[in-house]
């Protein structure tokens, strides 16, 4: 039996995983980061295949209102601050793993950003051809493991097609501008990376927001360069309010919207599996919207072949995906 001595001279931080830990859970948060800043793929996708998804969803499920009065109360000058039982308290919500994992989906896609900004402004129609195939590949490959077996379920998904195609088109009833839309749109993005199947930067392209914050990250990162090495930093507060905007729906969603849709496939996963796998669905208007909007970009025989050969390109990388790497099972989501 542990004595009290032998407790006060334990480290503070003895929990902290060895150096190969950290790398290899950072490398499998580099791979979801990667999966989910890519609309069609899921991180959530990712991380049942690295064998992380029960490990994922028990951290997140642990951070509770409770745990986070402890940590604060553990930090209060007027109770007595006491890093032992702040430290205690990260450990029950599995911090260290949580960190690594952050960490490496953090820089993913902060690099992923940057090749879509670029993207954007070089090639939008090999862009967003690639999307497209990235899409309609994972809108297969969900179909095919979804059946529709009631009345309920037909209506949920029809309902899901519904939403994403009118969100999606031109003429969307959030508008595209606002910080609102913004914050929405961190809300269910961070939401759905955590489910296997559904891609959270699908959501965002739903939005019309995909391209709007892959631009604002990558001004954000560089303004932030530019401060260190002493040089003008143009458009940092603008880019950091849309992106801080960001962050904070995605916190708000992913300790509320993300437990709502625990709950529901807990109580009905049949149809609120159909309505996820419907928006996909949905979305593929998303990718011929964006590019229509643009006024350098018009419909020819040659745009319409790049943007088809472009399409097949992004198809086939999620079709290997899930040929070498698991067929995709509802029943463990």
């Amino acid at each position: 039996m542990t004595t009290s001595s032998d407790e006060a001279t334990e480290p503070v931080f003895s929990s902290v995983p060895p150096l190969r830990r950290w790398l290899k859970t950072f490398v499998v948060g580099l791979c979801m980061g990667s999966a989910d800043a890519t609309p069609g793929i899921s991180g959530g996708t990712v991380a049942l295949i690295m064998g992380i998804y029960e490990r994922l969803i028990a951290a997140i499920t642990a951070i509770t209102p409770e745990r986070a009065m402890r940590f604060l109360r553990a930090l209060s000058p007027g109770g007595g601050v006491s890093i032992r039982e702040a430290v205690a308290v990260l450990e029950e919500v599995d911090v260290w793993f949580l960190l690594a994992l952050v960490g490496g989906v953090g820089t993913a896609v902060v690099i992923v950003a940057r090749i879509v900004h670029v993207a954007s402004e070089e090639t939008p129609v090999l862009l967003y051809g690639v999307l497209f195939g990235l899409i309609g590949a994972s809108a297969l490959i969900l179909l095919r493991a979804l059946s529709i077996e009631t009345a309920t379920h037909a209506v949920a998904a029809a309902s899901g097609f519904v939403l994403a195609f009118v969100l999606s088109g031109p003429a969307s009833p959030l508008g595209t501008d606002g910080l609102l839309v913004v914050f929405l749109g961190g809300a269910v993005s961070v939401s759905a990376m955590i489910l296997p199947g559904i891609s959270g930067s699908l959501l965002l392209v739903v939005l019309g927001q995909y391209e709007r914050l892959s631009g604002a990250l990558t001004t954000f990162v560089d303004g932030l360069l530019a401060v260190l090495t002493g040089r003008p930093a143009a458009g940092l507060v603008d880019a950091g309010t849309v992106v801080v905007t960001f962050i904070l729906g995605g916190l708000v969603g992913l300790f509320t919207i993300s437990r709502v849709i625990r709950r529901a496939l807990d109580r009905n996963r049949g149809a609120t599996l159909a309505f996820l796998v419907a928006l996909v669905v949905g979305a593929l208007r998303a990718p011929i919207t964006e590019l229509s909007s643009r006024d350098a970009v018009t419909w020819t025989t040659e745009t319409i072949g790049v943007f088809a050969a472009a399409a097949a390109v992004g198809a086939v990388v999620v079709l290997v995906l899930d040929w070498y790497a698991v067929d995709l099972d509802f029943e463990a989501v």
